[in-house]
């Protein structure tokens, strides 16, 4: 009896793996649980997935920056920083 229940999870997963699905455990605390299913509906559900799929990106996708100064620009401070010096050439010197 428990080998016919393993066959028939294993077919399970096979069928959800030929449609593009995959199961994936995730460990939250209990209060975040409805959170949690309602996003992963959203992102299930065609009308919404791509919308929901930019915003969850936005938020939480690694910020690609050039350098220190792009990455402080990036960052949510509650800073006015200025970042733009104006151009310092020097001064002419006679040869």
């Amino acid at each position: 009896m428990a080998n016919t229940g393993k066959q028939a999870v294993a077919a399970h997963r096979r069928r959800l793996k030929q449609r593009g699905l995959i199961r994936i455990e995730v460990r939250a605390p209990g209060e975040d649980a409805p959170l949690l299913r309602d996003i992963a509906g959203a992102l299930a559900d065609p009308a919404r997935g791509a919308q929901t799929r930019a915003l969850l990106r936005e938020q939480f996708a690694p910020h690609s920056a050039k350098g220190l100064k792009a990455l402080l620009a990036a960052a949510p401070l509650d800073l006015e920083l200025d970042f733009d010096r104006r151009t310092d050439t020097g001064r002419e010197i006679e040869l």
